[in-house]
């Protein structure tokens, strides 16, 4: 490992006068801001650099065929994605509108991979969705990786209209408050005019098919019991109530009736679910995983199980049960080791990812030497994760404009982390004075 102060693969910004977050320009080596650029867990004890040097291993790496452009947990966040994708230097900012950007040379050879986390918490989830939706019309190679709030989405909407099933029935009551905003854009969006409400059923009956049954609070643990402890039924129990009370007075804060509310989820069930509606493209292509060379793209994290099925399985099996387990069973899904990978946050409650895990990961037949994620919102950038021997690149910058406000950060959110085939990985972030500079 070479510590360079900069590297001949920095960025070139194109329109970035017609973006609103400030953008570094200058090159530090990702080591320098160790506190807010690096960081161990309990199982590394010795100086970073030499830490890292262990972690990198004997074999070489092997890097991605072209650059790759990670960004991720934009949630809803139209104008911060597109700032994002003016760092990454893979697009140009043309005019103030949305759709005024064209690929770079660069962009146009280069890979853009989003992270997971499109769905909540910003301004405009289907502002955002039209934006890459533009970014892949305009040529550029989009990958895209389901997170935690996206997943969820698409689970509550879905359940809506489905079969009784205890296994499902709370999914779309449990999205509480979140799902809140997209209802409302929604409606704003397609359900004007006096038109809007025909044929819907009155207020009892839109509650008798949003909300789960009475009988749920009994039938759930039952049926849960066999895949989770009684402490884990316990809670989503308990926040199950919760939501219940309080679900029409958050809908009704936003001026939304049940009856608009369920006008919106059949609305979201066209545009989403129905081949020819406008966001039909966007879980239909989704993925849960991407592997480029060494490295593994998730949303949240890897663990001793998903290391395993990895090794003797590949991704492409692991995509393949995603999705297979994503339609066909939903609940297995979601309360099984599958979503670990969209949700972890390796605290004690999650599926543990030890050392034997990270051996698996790193046998040479495997050759995973880096783990790519978003999830763990960071407020100084990107950050290098040791965790059981195994670097990680942890990418969740806090770009919207809500949680930004939340945490007391200044300015525009914006960052990409490129990962170029020389060997180099970049962050790029508003909240840093530098790009970071990994390089091998």
């Amino acid at each position: 490992m070479q510590l360079k102060a900069t590297s001949n693969y920095l960025p070139r910004y194109k329109g970035a006068d017609r973006v609103r977050a400030k953008l570094p320009t200058r090159g530090q080596v990702w080591m320098l801001g160790k506190h807010h650029s690096v960081r161990k867990d309990k199982y590394h004890s010795a100086a970073y650099a030499e830490e890292i040097r262990k972690a990198i291993g004997p074999d070489a790496w092997k890097w991605p065929k072209r650059t790759l452009y990670f960004i991720s947990d934009m949630h809803a966040d139209a104008e911060a994605f597109i700032a994002s994708l003016v760092a990454s230097g893979g697009v140009k900012k043309t005019g103030p509108r949305d759709r005024d950007f064209k690929l770079t040379r660069e962009g146009r050879k280069a890979r853009f991979l989003i992270g997971g986390d499109c769905f909540d918490k910003g301004p405009s989830t289907l502002q955002l969705l039209r934006v890459i939706r533009r970014l892949i019309d305009r040529g550029a190679d989009v990958r895209l990786l389901a997170g935690n709030h996206d997943i969820r989405t698409l689970l509550g909407f879905r359940a809506v209209g489905m079969e009784p099933d205890p296994r499902h029935d709370h999914f779309f009551i449990r999205m509480g408050p979140k799902v809140v905003p997209l209802l409302a854009e929604i409606c704003d969006n397609y359900l004007q005019g006096k038109g809007a409400l025909r044929g819907v059923p009155d207020t009892r009956e839109c509650r008798r098919r949003l909300y789960p049954p009475q009988s749920w609070f009994d039938d759930f643990p039952q049926h849960a019991v066999w895949s989770m402890p009684d402490s884990t039924i316990e809670r989503e129990v308990g926040r199950l109530r919760k939501k219940m009370e309080t679900f029409e007075a958050d809908c009704a804060g936003a001026g939304l009736s049940l009856r608009m509310v369920y006008a919106a989820v059949n609305k979201w069930q066209e545009l989403f679910l129905q081949p020819k509606g406008e966001f039909a493209w966007f879980f239909r292509d989704m993925k849960i995983g991407h592997r480029e060379g060494s490295f593994i793209f998730v949303h949240a994290g890897i663990d001793d199980q998903i290391a395993k099925l990895v090794s003797e399985k590949g991704i492409r099996h692991i995509n393949r049960k995603f999705r297979k387990q994503l339609y066909k069973d939903p609940f297995d899904f979601y309360y099984g080791p599958m979503a670990n990978i969209i949700r972890t946050k390796y605290r004690n409650v999650d599926m543990p990812l030890t050392r034997r895990g990270v051996k698996i990961l790193r046998k040479k037949k495997n050759g995973i030497h880096a783990i790519v994620h978003g999830h763990r919102n960071l407020l100084n950038g990107q950050r290098v994760m040791l965790r059981k021997g195994i670097v990680n690149f942890e990418c969740d910058t806090t770009l919207d404009r809500n949680s930004r406000r939340k945490e007391g950060l200044g300015g525009h959110g914006a960052a990409v982390t490129i990962f170029r085939p020389e060997g180099v990985v970049m962050g790029v972030s508003s909240d840093y004075p530098y790009i970071k500079v990994f390089e091998l």
